[in-house]
């Protein structure tokens, strides 16, 4: 009955195809809680677990990602607040999380004594809510002074609470922001900037605040000043205070769009627009000065900045004044990115990417607007990030992972500047069996795209080893080597699940992404969006070429743009993947700017509203591209419910549509989770049990 009702369905689809775009028969699963959508989200998730119930292999993953995921080896991220070091656990008895901390004498120690300082679950059992922990704001040199951010089902909006961090108790009458997108952020300990939703008219079209204003503590949120009023067409308006050693700047940001934005500084004497190129982005407050990085040249009184570069700027030039100059502090080069600028009292610490490699420098200013330049000795081959900086003395943590070794947090003293590892994560896969290679695919226009390919030392290019390509493509957003695979803190499961049985892992550097600067970033752009499905595309074909695998064992993974590069690279090519997995996608690329957030990302895809833009975006957009007659590669899609920056509605139909075609298809919705899809160590390793056991039902 099942089959005939599909090829009865593709019948009648085949028919329709012509007229899909202005009749979209799934339309009503974008009602996120109608009970309809519900129903048919439950219904989804039950045939999955039914599927998987049969199959001893899923319980098996499942175990092993639990375990891993829980295990109390895992390395602790932490920041430094105060004489603390804060961090987020998540664990067996708190799965929600517990918000806790120590000294760093104790942490370094093998079993350091953590001191709660918030308990998610007690709270969310209180409360009668599933409360997800968002972060903590505190204010500088004032720890005791905290904001607290809680979302209900783990989606972006969030409420923000006032919390003392000394009797670790929320304040009684103090700052407190109820459910929204946006939050409050510390000018000093009596007053906050907020951005929230006010009311009728105060959210812009993408959602996010277009109002901030100036709250004074014990004045009613109503009483708040207004500083700035963007454009409702803005994707969001922000006001925050850089701290410096040199002095504090009050500055309001509207973001024009996701990739354009004009700067104010905020002055006893008004608000001053700065002059500054709209594609510079800020990077903080150095000795009273403003450190910008650009992303395209910038040509200012008879001197070009290049593109890539970073800059510390004195404001009263940026005002316009006759006084002040502009240093240049790096320029990249056609293999080198900066990825990061972290600001001490005294030093710039600038991460950047060496053909994907992480490095970081510290830069000391010298005389005349010189620049003393060091390299800090971290371990090669692997990914770095400067996790948290204490700004008087100079030390700073950071923390370096490869593919097949584990997170190491290490301490940075100054004067010193040698890293020495304070505690690494214990193993979850036998790193020693593995290695990695870089290598280099044509693309179709003759660029070199890099991606890492993660195997068994003795593996055999004889076309038949099951492989997974992560990618993204998108938004500037760099995929570096990584313990965890994907972006995700996965903490090695990857490596158990896959590696260890078998199978070969890549990542995927494809244009879109921030791996080689702004310009590989804009390469993808709008109208150019199909190069980064053309080097996916290419890279998958070498792997190919080189006997690593064939398309039969070949299968690919992309979440959120990604979820777009994967489904729009099945389409075009179903016969070059043995497997898809796809989360939180966007999918419906003629209404996606009509959904949530989507508006804010049109700088980024184009406007489909606009025939000349449509006209591209509609060559690739998934939805409206799926054929009747044609086989597609058995595709998994995961979501949330409470997803409320990509739409499950994305995620939804396309899977609907999919299966009306005859099509396999796997489908998995949390019920909370937010754009991360799990609030849960258990929810997240459910998931990748089933995206795991999808590969190796596929590709074996």
């Amino acid at each position: 009955m099942q089959r005939y009702l599909s090829l009865f369905l593709v019948s009648v689809l085949s028919a329709a195809h012509i007229a899909f775009a202005d009749e979209d028969p799934f339309l009503w699963l974008e009602e996120v809680d109608a009970d309809r959508s519900l129903d048919w989200v439950r219904a989804q998730n039950e045939a999955t677990a039914q599927r998987l119930k049969s199959d001893p292999l899923f319980d098996e993953l499942y175990a092993q990602a639990r375990t891993v995921l829980n295990s109390d080896q895992r390395l602790p991220q932490v920041w430094l607040q105060g004489d603390w070091l804060y961090n987020f656990w998540r664990g067996p008895e708190n799965p929600r999380g517990l918000l806790r901390r120590t000294t760093l004498e104790a942490f370094a120690g093998q079993s350091p004594a953590w001191e709660t300082v918030l308990d998610i679950d007690a709270m969310s059992e209180r409360d009668g809510k599933q409360w997800v922990y968002k972060g903590m704001n505190c204010l500088p040199k004032q720890p005791e002074h905290c904001l607290v951010s809680l979302s209900p089902g783990g989606g972006d909006a969030t409420v923000t609470r006032e919390f003392n961090s000394v009797t670790r108790q929320f304040v009684e009458g103090g700052f407190e922001l109820p459910l929204a997108k946006g939050g409050l952020s510390w000018i000093d300990e009596d007053t906050v900037f907020v951005a929230t939703d006010f009311g009728p008219g105060s959210m812009t079209d993408s959602g996010y605040p277009r109002v901030t204003k100036r709250w004074q503590r014990g004045t009613p949120l109503s009483a708040a000043e207004v500083i700035h009023e963007g454009d409702p067409s803005s994707v969001a308006v922000v006001a925050f205070r850089g701290r410096s050693a040199g002095g504090d700047v009050d500055l309001v940001r509207e973001g024009e769009t996701f990739w354009t934005s004009t700067l104010y500084q905020l002055r006893e004497d008004g608000k001053v627009r700065l002059d500054l190129p709209p594609t510079a982005t800020y990077g903080g407050v150095f000795q009273g000065r403003l450190v910008l990085s650009l992303k395209k040249d910038w040509t200012r009184e008879g001197i070009t900045y290049p593109q890539g570069a970073v800059l510390l700027a004195d404001l009263s030039v940026l005002r316009g004044e006759d006084t002040g100059v502009i240093d240049v502090v790096i320029k990249p080069d056609e293999k080198t990115t900066v990825e990061a600028v972290r600001t001490t009292d005294n030093d710039l610490l600038v991460t950047v990417l060496e053909n994907v490699i992480s490095r970081v420098y510290r830069f000391t200013p010298g005389p005349e607007g010189t620049f003393e330049r060091s390299l800090i000795a971290f371990p090669d081959n692997g990914s770095i990030r400067v996790t948290s900086t204490d700004d008087e003395s100079g030390d700073f943590f950071a923390r370096y992972e490869s593919f097949t070794t584990p997170p190491t947090l290490y301490h940075v003293a100054s004067g010193d500047w040698s890293p020495q590892a304070v505690k690494s994560q214990a193993p979850s896969f036998d790193g020693g069996r593995f290695k990695t290679e870089q290598f280099f695919a044509i693309s179709e226009d003759g660029t070199r795209v890099p991606y890492f390919v993660v195997m068994a030392r003795d593996t055999a290019f004889n076309g038949e080893n099951p492989t997974h390509i992560f990618s993204y493509g998108g938004f500037r957003n760099a995929l570096k080597p990584s313990y965890s695979g994907s972006y995700e803190a996965l903490y090695g499961a990857y490596g158990k699940l896959w590696l260890e049985r078998g199978g070969v892992f890549v990542l995927a550097n494809i244009r879109g992404g921030g791996e080689f600067g702004p310009a590989w970033h804009a390469a993808a752009l709008k109208q150019n969006r199909e190069r980064a499905f053309e080097d996916f595309e290419a890279i998958a074909a070498d792997l190919v070429k080189r006997g690593i695998t064939a398309p039969e064992h070949l299968g690919i993974e992309g979440r959120s743009n990604g979820g777009l590069l994967v489904t729009a690279t099945m389409i075009r090519r179903p016969d070059l993947y043995g497997a898809v997995i796809c989360g939180v996608p966007l999918a419906d690329m003629k209404r996606y700017h009509k959904l949530l957030a989507g508006a804010s990302w049109m700088a980024e895809y184009g406007d489909p509203d606009k025939p000349e833009e449509w006209a591209y975006i509609s060559r690739y957009s998934p939805y409206q591209n799926l054929k009747p007659g044609v086989e597609y590669p058995a595709t998994f899609f995961y979501t949330s419910t409470r997803d409320d920056r990509v739409h499950p509605g994305h995620a939804r139909k396309m899977a609907a549509r999919m299966e009306a075609l005859g099509q396999e298809v796997w489908y998995y919705e949390n019920l909370e989770g937010g754009h991360g899809g799990s609030s849960t160590n258990d929810q997240l390793a459910y998931r990748l049990a089933l995206a795991y056991t999808h590969l190796w039902t596929q590709l074996r």
